[in-house]
């Protein structure tokens, strides 16, 4: 029987993933691996009658047996960004240990644009996609957008302000749902190419920080006006409200990526992968209107 391993798969893209798997496309549990740092925060899955492994990214010894068996596998890319490099070195251990232990195929969540994106850690991106395709291994990317919910991070406090601190200029993203992102990942793991694949997935349309603000108005009903700053006096306000130091370099890094059309690519992977269009966002800030009040 075919076997598909998910890693990162106790976090919230992971889940959703194998979610999509058993229920739209019909993957049996007994098909799907369900891989962790700690498994025992998926004792639900194995509930359901899905085999569950270790897999810890700072162990390369151990990767090999873990994948051992594994015909598709999907590298989650992990959220190691205490020191740099360090999220690569786990990446490039992962793509060597499928190498070793066979792997048929391996399936990778990189990001838009990643060898020329003014990210921070885009370069972490870059370089697993390289080392995949240098494995030699076939495989699938799926290049995932932004996602919608990391605006909930931000847009309760700036409505409370009424204001959005921006240096994105004129810059666009096409915010997409973690759900449809996960939706799509599934579909291409159940149904995946015969050959290589990269595929972005984004949503429906790119929007700058004022049509946000615009939407995000009509839905809440309370004004919220971007004040744009350039990247030195956002970092100077985001120090001043204590925003941890090492975090910094990395926010302005995605305002500056927005600024200079990074995000601002829209495709309809999604809806080829997973069958369906992306929520659109005003529909999201509907749905989470509670979120930002």
């Amino acid at each position: 029987m075919s076997k598909i391993l998910v890693t990162g798969a106790s976090g919230h893209l992971g889940r959703l993933v194998i979610q999509n798997l058993t229920d739209a496309n019909k993957v049996a549990p007994s098909g799907i691996v369900a891989a962790s740092r700690d498994p025992g925060k998926l004792a639900d899955l194995a509930a359901r009658g899905i085999e569950t492994r270790r897999v810890d990214f700072d162990d390369a010894s151990s990767l090999a047996n873990a994948f051992a068996g594994i015909d598709r596998l999907l590298i989650i890319s992990t959220d190691a960004l205490d020191r740099p490099g360090r999220r690569l070195e786990q990446h490039t251990a992962a793509v060597a240990a499928a190498k070793a232990a066979g792997v048929g195929r391996i399936f990778y969540t990189s990001m838009p644009k990643p060898e020329t994106s003014l990210v921070s850690f885009a370069p972490d991106h870059a370089g697993t996609e390289k080392a995949i395709e240098e494995s030699g291994i076939p495989y699938t990317i799926f290049r995932n957008g932004w996602y919608m919910e990391n605006l909930l991070m931000s847009l309760p406090q700036s409505l409370a302000s009424g204001q959005w601190y921006s240096a994105a200029d004129k810059g666009k993203n096409a915010y997409v749902a973690r759900a449809d992102i996960a939706a799509a990942i599934a579909g291409g793991l159940a149904n995946p190419e015969s050959g290589n694949a990269i595929y972005t997935l984004t949503g429906s349309i790119a929007l700058s920080t004022e049509e946000i603000a615009a939407l995000v108005t009509d839905v809440s009903g309370k004004p919220l006006t971007v004040v744009h700053l350039n990247d030195e006096q956002l970092a100077g306000g985001m120090k001043s409200a204590g925003v941890p130091d090492f975090l910094i370099p990395m926010l302005i890094s995605f305002e500056t990526n927005t600024r200079a059309g990074g995000f601002d690519v829209v495709t309809d992977d999604v809806k080829k992968l997973s069958g369906r269009a992306p929520l659109d966002l005003k529909s999201f800030l509907e749905a989470n209107k509670d979120t930002l009040a």
